[in-house]
C-alpha cells in the first residue's frame, strides 16, 4: 500500500450531505439511466482488448490547459448522453460538466484500468470529496470533518499540506481489496500489486506528485496534482470534480451505478471503440463528447488514424456531439494562455469527420489547423 497512511478511526463522525444538492441526484437518478452495477465487470470485459505499453503511468494529467474547454462546451450545449475519455481523473471533471447519462473510459493500458478501479474504490469507501481526498492521499482526518462539505478546494488543500505522515493502517488496506473484489472484475496478484503501488504515489507525495515518464525525470512545466485540483476555467472558476460537493456526490452516484466504465482499448482498434458504439446504438444514446488528449499525435505516427475515424463514424452522435483534446508546445498553441505548455480544444465532431472525408488531414499538424 505505500510506506504512509494515517489511522482512520477519526471517520466514525457521521458526514452531512446537503438535502437540496440530495434531492437533485434523486431526481438525476430517475430521469438518466445508467448500466446496472452487475453489469459493470461484463462490459469490462465484453468491450476490452489485449492490453498495449506507453512510456508513462498517467497517475495524473500533465495538462494543465484541461479546464479552458468548458466554456467553450457551456456554450456548445453539451450535456447527457455518453462521455468517451482516456487517461486519469481528468475525465472526472469534464463528466461533472457534462452529466452524462454513462462514461467509458478507453485506454490502451490495462494499467489504467486498473487505476480507475483504485478511484473506483475511493468512491465507494468515501462520504465525502474531503473523505475521498484523504483516503487518496493519507492525509488524517479532522475532527469537524461534516464541516468541510462546503469548504472551498483552496481551505481543503491547505488542510492536507498542513498534516504530517502517519503510519500505515492494515485495516484500511484490508478494507480496500476488499471492495475491488466486489466489483467482480478478476485481479491477480500481480495486479493487486500494482493497484497498490499506485496508490502508494499519491500516499507518498499527496498534492506534489506529477505526471511521470518511464526513463525520464518530471518535466517543471508539469503541474502538480494541487495545481489541477486548483486550476480554472478561462472565466476563472474552479471547475476540478472536487471543486464542488455536487460534482463529487454526481460522480459517487454514477459510479456507484456502474456508470464509469474503464475499457483496455486502442483508439485505432478493431474492438473496443465498435463494442461501445454498437451498445449505445442498441440504447438508443448520442455521444456528448469524446476526450482524447493528445493520442491523435500517435495515432498519426502509428498510422492508425484513419482506423480511428472509422471508429469515431461508427459512434451514434448528435450535431452537438464534440471532440476535445490537448495539445502541446512543439505544434503552436494559438489557443494557449500565457504560461501554459498544453492547449486545450474543442471541435465539433461532424465537422471534424467531414473534414476528413474530404482529405484535410494528411498528418497531424493538419488537424490541429481545424
Amino acid at each position: 500500500m505505500g510506506d504512509r497512511i494515517q489511522r482512520w478511526a477519526l471517520f466514525s463522525a457521521a458526514l452531512v450531505v446537503c438535502a437540496a444538492a440530495a434531492a437533485g441526484w434523486a431526481v438525476w437518478q430517475q430521469v438518466q439511466p445508467a448500466p446496472a452495477q452487475s453489469e459493470f465487470s461484463r462490459l469490462v470485459a465484453e468491450f476490452s482488448e489485449p492490453g498495449g505499453w506507453f512510456d508513462t503511468d498517467n497517475l495524473i494529467s500533465n495538462e494543465a490547459s484541461y479546464l479552458h474547454v468548458v466554456p467553450r462546451l457551456e456554450q456548445a450545449g453539451v450535456s447527457g448522453g455518453v462521455y468517451i475519455g482516456v487517461g486519469p481523473d481528468t475525465s472526472f471533471s469534464y463528466i461533472a460538466r457534462i452529466r452524462p447519462r454513462v462514461a467509458f473510459l478507453v485506454d490502451i493500458r490495462r494499467d489504467n484500468l486498473l487505476l480507475h478501479l483504485l478511484f473506483k474504490a475511493l468512491f465507494a469507501m468515501s462520504r465525502n470529496r474531503m473523505e475521498y481526498l484523504l483516503l487518496l492521499t493519507g492525509a488524517p482526518a479532522p475532527d469537524d470533518i461534516e464541516s468541510w462539505n462546503r469548504a472551498r478546494i483552496d481551505r481543503i488543500v491547505e488542510y492536507i499540506d498542513g498534516q504530517g505522515y502517519e503510519p500505515a493502517d492494515p485495516a484500511l488496506a484490508r478494507r480496500l481489496e476488499e471492495t475491488l473484489g466486489g466489483f467482480g472484475v478478476p485481479l491477480s496478484p500481480q495486479e493487486m500489486e500494482t493497484i497498490r503501488r499506485f496508490h502508494g504515489e499519491f500516499l507518498n507525495r499527496r498534492l506534489s506528485l506529477r505526471f511521470h515518464s518511464v526513463g525520464r525525470l518530471p518535466r517543471s512545466y508539469y503541474p502538480t496534482y494541487r495545481e489541477l485540483l486548483l486550476e480554472t476555467d478561462r472565466n476563472g472558476r474552479q471547475l476540478n470534480f472536487l471543486a464542488s460537493e455536487e460534482d463529487f456526490q454526481f460522480l459517487r452516484s454514477l459510479q456507484a451505478r456502474g456508470g464509469v466504465i474503464p475499457v483496455v482499448g486502442d483508439l485505432g482498434g478493431t474492438h473496443a471503440l465498435a463494442a461501445i458504439g454498437s451498445w449505445m446504438a442498441e440504447h438508443n444514446h448520442r455521444l456528448a463528447a469524446f476526450y482524447v488528449s493528445n493520442v491523435e499525435d500517435y495515432l498519426f505516427r502509428g498510422r492508425t488514424f484513419l482506423r480511428y475515424m472509422d471508429n469515431l463514424n461508427r459512434l451514434p452522435r448528435s450535431e452537438r456531439s464534440v471532440v476535445i483534446r490537448s495539445i502541446f508546445g512543439r505544434f503552436g498553441l494559438r489557443d494557449s494562455a500565457p504560461a501554459y505548455y498544453s492547449a486545450s480544444t474543442v471541435q465539433n465532431l461532424s465537422e471534424m469527420l467531414a473534414d476528413n472525408a474530404a482529405g484535410k488531414y494528411r498528418t497531424y499538424t493538419d488537424l490541429l489547423r481545424e
